[in-house]
């Protein structure tokens, strides 16, 4: 009951508080004689990691992940996985527990203070504890080793949106969300996101965003009917996200707009199996991977720690203003980006591995 695991065969459990010693995950499953280093991990916490520009929380995180179990040298000195759970710890070096003294006793709205405090009847109110978007690190170190397990799979993720600006599909460029710190794929979106997030930084407030991942290389197969669903798996997953209050597979949402000629993905015979007119399934159908691109979209809500005074009560029921104090992302959809795209890498792990011991 405890809620902290996700996946099947490919299994992560997560753990530790943002202002706590440290955090780390248990990864359960992954196969053996797989190459594994700390370095092969780094590169995406180096993604996710806080204090790396203007535009995100200036708290100040190494991030460097240890591995404690679960690998070994091979015959040729090659650190490897073994089978056996692998457990990664990420320290916290950076805590500043005294900017949240003031809050101590207070329900931040839009946060999870108070129906932690309801469920628990006690909570960390330094920087959120569990509830803080700290704990994505140690999925995005989970899903590095995911993407070793899934090694023929490419996953990219991208910031499309920020607050009602939306990039130019047109200038949709991989190699431009490469080059800055938004993530963002359109240059010219990215020089206006830049001057909108400098002002919204300013007032101390905070905006949402969409984040888009999208899977490339995954055969068709990878799912189950019903309970199974790719799809399913792939939104339970980007649902899980601290923020995240939506999500979308393919057209998702869109597809209310379509007729059932505009929606329908069409097939001709390809050289290596069918080739698809169009992708408004998102690579997924009936819960099945259909061997095109798999596309996933999530919306991340404003950042709930904001400068602006707002209404509420504290823990015994008295009204009062707050304002949240400290470090904080006036955008947290940033970030969102490596984490959005280890949760697929995860889900993908799971599924290519639940596919594998149910059909060879």
């Amino acid at each position: 009951m405890s809620h902290n695991s996700f996946g099947h065969l490919f299994r992560v459990t997560t753990f530790g508080e943002s202002h706590g010693p440290a955090l780390g995950a248990i990864v359960d499953g992954c196969p053996p004689k797989i190459p594994l280093e700390a370095a092969d991990i780094q590169g995406f916490l180096d993604k996710r990691k806080p204090g790396q520009s203007r535009f995100t929380t200036q708290r100040r995180e190494a991030d460097e992940v240890k591995i404690l179990s679960g690998v070994f040298a091979d015959d040729d000195g090659q650190q490897v996985t073994t089978g056996t759970p692998i457990a990664l710890l990420i320290e916290n070096t950076d805590q500043r527990s005294k900017d949240y003294g003031e809050i101590a006793d207070k329900y931040r709205p839009g946060h999870a203070d108070y129906v932690y405090d309801a469920k628990y009847g006690v909570r960390d109110y330094r920087g959120g504890g569990r509830s803080s978007a700290r704990e994505t690190a140690a999925r995005v170190a989970a899903g590095a080793i995911a993407r070793k397990v899934i090694a023929g799979v490419t996953i990219r993720g991208a910031l499309v949106q920020v607050g009602p600006h939306k990039i130019d599909r047109a200038n949709f460029d991989w190699a431009e969300v490469e080059r800055n710190a938004l993530f963002c794929p359109d240059a010219r979106a990215t020089r206006l996101w830049a001057d909108y997030l400098d002002d919204v930084r300013k007032e101390g407030s905070s905006i949402g965003a969409v984040i888009e991942v999208i899977a490339e290389g995954v055969p068709a197969g990878w799912g189950a009917p019903v309970y199974g669903k790719l799809d399913a798996d792939l939104a339970a997953a980007m649902m899980s996200i601290n923020a995240v209050k939506g999500v979308e597979i393919g057209a998702g949402f869109a597809a209310a707009e379509l007729t059932g000629e505009e929606n329908a993905d069409e097939m001709r015979a390809g050289p290596k199996g069918p080739q698809f007119l169009s992708n408004n399934a998102g690579g997924v159908l009936g819960g099945i991977s259909t061997g095109q691109p798999i596309v996933a979209r999530f919306a991340v809500k404003p950042t709930s720690s904001i400068l602006t005074p707002r209404r509420t009560i504290d823990r015994f029921g008295k009204e009062t203003d707050i304002v949240t104090k400290g470090r904080h992302d006036p955008c947290v959809g940033i970030r969102a980006v490596p984490v959005g795209e280890a949760m697929m890498a995860c889900v993908l792990a799971d599924h290519f591995l639940r596919h594998r011991g149910q059909v060879g």
